[in-house]
């Protein structure tokens, strides 16, 4: 009687003990039954559960369905973009560019205390408005002395320019006569004396008397002298150059006091044209100089889109021509414009450039000038422009 532990007495090998669901023993096999390879797969019982399908197997018809859908999308919108492209190659030329303009810093010329600042941020000045004033309680006095000296200096010259009054002649002549009488006078006593010292052998008038009354007639005829090259020199009028130094030195006062007024002109603060006042940059109290500015200004005209065409495009465009420039800004609202500027050098494309398609590594800048009296437009304001197509001036085969 052989138990579970026996062995086949054929083959020398231990039978396996298959357990079933339910916990019988099957039969063992005869020793004719030939064991199975080990390699061998064992057969799956009929009630085993299948494996899950997978992910791709369960949805393989919404993706087959979405694939189909975006590929649909795909071609539409390659047609669509070409019929654009092509509609645009032949009527018009859309850029994309940013709103840009010309801003000003304006400083003062002279080192001096500012006193007053006269605008805030965003107020819109004129050309030729105040803006600020310095300090001029140090000019001023300054300016009025120089102002006294051309004055005086004008006197001068002018005296020089008229030359001797009537009066002045008169009164040299008057001189004249009457240092001629006292040479005559002078000289007559003389001729005594002498007349005497000869007559009385030189005993009547003494050595000393003659000295003096020759020393009397000597000075009263030099006298005469000057009086009458005083008559001459007052007839003829003063010398050209006392003239030309007089009127010299009237040119050096005049420079001075002009230098002194302009200083007084520049100690205001002028808007060279119409603008806007971006930043106050000094405040009063604050040490102006040429080198601070104390104001910007950003000018309101000329304003301009700048933008950057392809150089395919380059060849349809020409300055002059009419532009439409509208932003999101505005809707339903465009500006008239015209092509001021075409860069001749090309360059590569700025970042900052957004457009709807891919352009070519190399660009041409371009101002489009836009027509903005309302000054809506701001500084940096993306804007898109509009290029109507000449038919002269398409691109040549």
């Amino acid at each position: 009687m052989s138990g579970e532990g026996d062995q086949n007495p054929t083959t020398g090998a231990v039978p396996s003990v298959a357990v079933t669901p339910t916990g019988a023993v099957p039969a063992q096999p005869t020793s004719n039954t030939a064991v199975p390879p080990a390699s061998a797969a064992a057969p799956t019982p009929a009630n085993t559960p299948a494996p899950p399908p997978s992910f791709i197997e369960r949805n393989r018809t919404l993706l087959i369905i979405g694939g189909l859908i975006l590929l649909a999308i795909v071609i539409g919108f390659g047609l669509g973009r070409i019929g654009r492209n092509s509609g645009k190659d032949q009527n018009r030329l859309l850029l994309y560019g940013n709103v840009d303009l010309r801003e000003v810093d304006l400083s003062f010329n002279d080192s001096e205390r500012i006193a007053e600042v006269l605008v805030q941020e965003g107020a819109k000045v004129t050309r030729g408005q105040v803006l600020a004033r310095l300090d001029t309680s140090r000019l001023k006095p300054e300016a009025a002395s120089a102002e006294a000296e051309v004055d005086a200096q004008q006197a001068v010259v002018e005296k020089f320019h008229h030359g001797s009054r009537p009066q002045e002649i008169a009164q040299a002549q008057a001189n004249v006569a009457s240092a001629k009488a006292d040479e005559i006078n002078a000289r007559q006593q003389w001729t005594r004396l002498m007349a005497l010292t000869q007559l009385s052998s030189g005993r009547a008038i003494s050595e000393q008397d003659l000295e003096s009354a020759k020393d009397t007639m000597d000075s009263a005829q030099a006298h005469l002298q000057v009086a009458e090259k005083s008559l001459d020199l007052s007839i003829v009028g003063p010398r050209k150059e006392d003239v030309a130094q007089a009127e010299a030195q009237l040119r050096g006062s005049k420079a001075q006091l002009e230098l002194l007024r302009q200083q007084l002109g520049d100690s205001e603060l002028i808007a060279p044209s119409d603008a806007v006042v971006r930043t106050r940059l000094l405040e009063p109290g604050d040490m102006a100089s040429p080198q601070k500015p104390v104001l910007n200004l950003a000018l309101l005209d000329p304003k301009w889109v700048r933008a950057y065409v392809a150089e395919t495009d380059l060849g349809r465009i020409h300055a002059g021509m009419k532009a439409s420039i509208s932003s999101d800004s505005f809707p339903g609202q465009s500006f008239p414009g015209w092509v001021g500027f075409i860069a001749s050098v090309a360059e590569f494309t700025p970042k900052s450039v957004e457009t709807v398609e891919l352009r070519s590594s190399l660009v041409y800048e371009i101002r489009v000038f836009v027509q903005d009296p309302q000054d809506d437009m701001r500084l940096g304001m993306p804007a898109t422009v509009q290029l109507e197509m000449d038919p002269g001036a398409r691109n040549k085969p």
